[in-house]
Parts: C-alpha cells; sequence; structure tokens
C-alpha cells in the first residue's frame, strides 16, 4: 500500500490564505473520502486509518477550497505533494471530542467512526488532521500520502438509493447542497418522508436569514429504507432496524438524537452532491443533535420539530454555540473561561473585540444586565454555553437559546450569512 503515515504533534504553521485554488488544476469533479476511527478518553486521542474510498459527487464549491473559518475543534488540510501548495482545507467537530467532556470518558476508553471528504485529487496529496488543544490551538494529529492512482482505494459502487431534488437552485458547487435523509422510514412509509422533507425545507426558508436567500440552497431527499419505524430508545428497551442506526440516549441524555454509525450516514449521502446533512428522524418524541461540519438531527412529528430543526441546523452549518444554560447536559467544563471560545455567538469576554462588540450600540452596558429595556437590542447577556456564569451571549432569547425565541438573533443571522456566502460564492 502507498499509505504513510507521521503521528507526530506539531504546531500548524501560518497558512497563506489570500491565493484562489483552481480546481480543475488539482481535483476531478468526484469526491474522496477518507475514513478512520478516532479513539482515546478525556486526555487522549489517536487516529487509525479504517479505508481510503472513491465517490462519484463533489457536491462543495470549486473556488473556497480553502477554509477561511477555523471553526471547530477539528480541521484538516490538503497539500499538492509535488509543490506543497495547499490546495483544500475545512474544519470540524465530532460526536468523539463531545464524548471527551463526559463522565464516562475519565474512565474508559471508546473508538468513534469517523470521515472525511474532499474533491478527487489528480496528482498524490498529503493529508494532515489537525486537533484543537486546551490552548485553543490546532496540533497535528495525523499524516497520511495518498496516490489516487493507487489501487487500493476503494471504488466500489454505492448501494443505490433514489433520491429526489426538493429545492433545486441550480449548479450544487454554487449552491449550498443539503442532504435530507430517512431514518426510520419503512418502505411503506417513505411518501411520508418525501412530504415531511418539503415541509422541513419549508420551516427552513420562513426564519431569516434563510427566507431572504433560498436562491442560494439545493436540497435532495435521499429515499433510505428502513426496515423499522422509528429509532432506539434504550432506556424504553425499543430497538429498531433502521438505515442510519441512530438513536436516543446519547451519552444517556434523553433528548440527544444522534447515531455512532457515521459510516452508514456518509454511505447514503454519497448518493447526491452534498455540504450538509441532515437525518430525519421518523418518530414524535422530542429531540436531536447538531454536530458542526458533521451532521444533523431531528424528529419529524413533534410539536417541537419545526423550532429543533432551525436550531440543529445552527449548529451544523454555521457552528454555532448553545445559548442555553439551565438544561440538564452531560457535558462538563465544556468550555474553558479562561479562552476564548472559537463560536461566533459566546464569549467568555476574554477577546470580546473578535466577537460582536462592533454590534453592540454604545449605550448597552457590557456586561448586559438582564432587564426587560435591552431585551430587544445586541447586547453580552450573562449565560449560556450550558452554564450561568463565565459565558455571554448576544442577545436575551435567540434560536440557540430556546424553542421560545421568534429566531435567530442578529448576530447569528451574520454568522450564518458569512457561511452560505463561503459556500454558494
Amino acid at each position: 500500500m502507498k499509505y504513510s503515515f507521521v503521528p507526530l504533534l506539531v504546531l500548524l504553521s501560518i497558512l497563506n490564505l489570500s491565493a484562489q485554488i483552481n480546481f480543475d488544476d488539482y481535483f476531478l469533479a468526484k469526491s474522496l473520502r477518507v475514513d478512520y476511527i478516532l479513539a482515546g478518553n478525556a486526555e487522549t486521542e489517536s487516529i487509525y486509518l479504517e479505508q481510503v474510498k472513491q465517490e462519484p459527487h463533489w457536491g462543495g464549491p470549486k473556488k473556497n477550497l480553502i477554509d477561511k473559518f477555523d471553526y471547530g475543534e477539528y480541521k484538516f488540510t490538503v497539500y499538492d505533494s509535488l509543490t506543497n501548495k495547499l490546495i483544500y482545507s475545512r474544519s470540524f467537530c465530532t460526536l468523539f471530542e463531545e464524548w471527551q467532556t463526559t463522565e464516562e470518558a475519565k474512565s474508559l476508553n471508546r473508538s468513534f467512526y469517523q470521515t472525511l471528504i474532499f474533491p478527487f485529487p489528480k496528482n498524490t496529496v498529503r493529508l494532515e488532521i489537525f486537533s484543537r488543544n486546551n490552548e485553543n490551538k490546532f496540533l497535528r494529529i495525523f499524516e497520511l500520502i495518498i496516490d489516487p492512482e493507487d489501487y487500493f482505494i476503494n471504488a466500489d459502487l454505492l448501494k443505490k438509493i433514489n433520491s429526489i431534488k426538493v429545492v433545486d437552485s441550480g449548479n450544487p458547487a454554487i449552491k449550498v447542497d443539503i442532504a435530507f435523509i430517512a431514518e426510520g422510514y419503512t418502505k411503506k412509509e417513505i411518501i411520508k418522508f418525501i412530504k415531511d422533507a418539503e415541509r422541513f425545507a419549508g420551516y427552513l426558508f420562513e426564519i431569516a436569514p434563510f427566507s431572504d436567500y433560498k436562491h442560494k440552497f439545493n436540497i435532495w431527499a435521499v429515499l433510505a429504507v428502513s426496515e423499522d419505524s422509528g429509532t432506539d430508545i434504550p432506556a424504553e428497551n425499543i430497538w429498531n432496524k433502521t438505515a442510519v442506526n441512530s438513536n436516543f440516549y446519547t451519552f444517556d441524555l434523553e433528548r440527544y438524537l444522534t447515531t455512532y454509525d457515521y459510516k452508514s450516514v456518509r454511505d447514503i449521502a454519497a448518493n447526491v452532491p452534498y455540504d450538509q446533512i441532515y437525518v430525519l428522524v421518523n418518530t414524535s418524541k422530542y429531540g436531536g443533535g447538531g454536530i458542526f461540519n458533521h451532521y444533523s438531527f431531528c424528529t419529524s412529528d413533534n410539536k417541537n420539530s419545526k423550532e429543533v430543526f432551525i436550531h440543529e441546523f445552527g449548529h451544523g452549518f454555521a457552528g454555532l454555540a448553545d445559548e442555553y444554560y439551565a438544561s440538564s447536559v452531560a457535558y462538563q467544563d465544556f468550555f474553558n473561561l479562561e479562552l476564548e471560545p472559537w463560536q461566533l455567538n459566546i464569549t467568555t469576554l476574554v477577546d470580546f473585540e473578535s466577537k460582536w462588540k462592533d454590534m453592540v450600540d454604545k449605550k448597552i452596558p457590557v456586561p448586559t444586565p438582564p432587564e426587560e429595556k435591552y431585551f430587544d437590542n445586541v447586547g453580552v447577556f450573562e449565560g449560556g454555553g450550558y452554564v450561568a456564569k463565565g459565558v455571554y451571549r448576544p442577545f436575551n432569547n435567540c434560536r440557540m437559546k430556546s424553542n421560545s425565541a421568534p429566531g435567530f438573533c442578529p448576530v447569528c443571522q451574520k454568522a450564518i450569512i458569512k457561511m452560505i456566502d463561503f459556500y454558494s460564492e
């Protein structure tokens, strides 16, 4: 095999992000997927290669190939081996790094399936994966040389799954492409899924800023059929055979709906070009989950499904943080109060200049008292990121804080628009 590994931890060097990359100079219009295992505990992490795979579609942009945000707990970079030129990068989050903040991770080692995807290279490339450490710096934890001519790259044809285009705005290279995946819909319920997908697409474009940007989105409905209807509810001893093996009670939190089977998620999504994956789960139970550049989940028929759907997409698409602090969570010390978090909608005031300070009127006190006269203004309200003290949010009530909010606050809207523009230029 033509893979080589360098398990060194080094600081990420400063990258020149200003130069535009001509897609056709370096890539073909299909995808290369790298599957690996993230394993460890609260203090350690390791990467183990699983497979390198070819996929038929590239749904991402062909212009903005270099990530300019540096959000997320991880990032990967792709270099052309001949010129050592950076030709692609993306940042992301994982279920693994969330698990690392739980009580269980203090005494147990676990592994999580993970994948990353980039345009299929024409020439040999060097892939590097970085992890954000406790000092908010990216450290390299993995390196892999990939020769696109290597016959060990898995080119098996995927199981064909039918899809329909719910929203068609044009060329995927200049649109935000969302793949809605059916989960817990039996063959007899696929028509219901199509109607649900159309309904949830409508929810997205009812709320600002998405309501002003529908022309920049494509939405695909991937008609994955499950043997059973619904999803797993472990605490109730309910176990169903479904397309992506989803479950409530992630990290023993009832409402947290995810899957550990990320491989199946990616395999199904690969039937269409996509930037974002959203799994619609056929149940009326309350719950959902969203992980930045990983996946988003919500249920189809709960009275709060619309609100949860929008909230979780805030996580998955724009990397927005949770702004609530009174609800139970499985995480412990999720944010270091001595550092400025990377999420744009919360601050510890360590580096407020980098956040929404320019959007706060000079008449608004910082921090902002929880008084009604300030509730319709951008301010700095204490409480967010799962804690009541030390983390601040920009608005009294926003969709990232509660289901009762009318929508996203101005700060979250600004962050979402930046991401829409990045994928649709």
